[in-house]
């Protein structure tokens, strides 16, 4: 991934970048020194680690801690606006990855960060741009769009068959027997790998999954069927609950 050049000798609490990139595109397996803001202005990115996957649709972006390493796929063309951040500009956020909500003003405040000069005046307006800007990052809430993922050889194997294919309606006690488990094994594992039930991770998955895809530009009705649901009401009313907003209305903003 680019980085701007000679980024960690900038002796500034944040850096800003603008990069562009095409659908499909991948960034392979890389870390940064500094803290990481990720936020797509347009399209919609996914950021993985080893300890799970992120989405970032428009109006969310991710937080990635300094030293972690992480992928980034794009879902349709993104335009990315990231920032790098020292360490000490944001020491009370998350030790791990997480997706936060990006306010308009937040979102004003990215894009016109990364138009400033990446060693910009002190004492004037650029430093107390930036100072809003950090305050809008600690404050913004966190938003519901972590995948967890598990080492575990069993819980990996459901994962990455639902990973696959989304739309497997196999319940738990059928998952258990292919992969030689107990189904209240499986389920305990679920819980204490993830933090959630077998149907509230596979739910995820599936919002996941419908937000990439919304991302593409393939309708509604063919996202909900290609996720597992039987109607697009129904993944209507679970894409309501989740984002506070409908896939329609998504998609029009994005």
């Amino acid at each position: 991934m680019s980085q701007p050049v000679g980024y960690r000798r900038v002796n500034r609490p944040v850096v800003a970048v603008a990069l562009d990139y095409p659908p499909g595109e991948r960034l392979a397996a890389h870390r940064h020194g500094r803290a990481q803001l990720v936020y797509a202005a347009t399209g919609v990115m996914r950021v993985a680690t080893c300890d799970g996957t992120w989405v970032v649709p428009p109006e969310r972006a991710v937080w990635v801690p300094a030293d972690v390493d992480h992928t980034i796929d794009m879902s349709g063309a993104v335009a990315m606006r990231t920032l790098y951040l020292q360490p000490s500009a944001l020491a009370a956020m998350p030790e791990s990855c997480c997706v936060v909500n990006v306010s308009p003003l937040l979102r004003e405040l990215v894009l016109r960060a990364v138009e400033l000069a990446h060693e910009y005046p002190l004492g004037g307006a650029e430093e107390r741009l930036v100072a809003v800007l950090l305050d809008e990052i600690r404050s913004a809430p966190h938003a519901p769009l972590h995948l967890p993922l598990s080492n575990d050889e069993r819980l990996r194997a459901v994962m990455d068959g639902l990973m696959a294919d989304p739309a497997d309606g196999r319940c738990l006690p059928q998952w258990a027997r292919d992969v030689g488990a107990s189904g209240r094994t499986l389920a305990r594992l679920f819980v204490k790998e993830t933090g959630m039930t077998f149907r509230g991770w596979r739910q995820q998955l599936r919002l996941v999954r419908a937000l990439e895809e919304l991302a593409a530009g393939r309708s509604v009705t063919e996202v909900a069927l290609d996720v597992g649901y039987e109607s697009p009401s129904a993944f209507i009313a679970m894409f309501r609950r989740a984002l506070g907003e409908t896939p329609g209305r998504y998609v029009g903003r994005s």
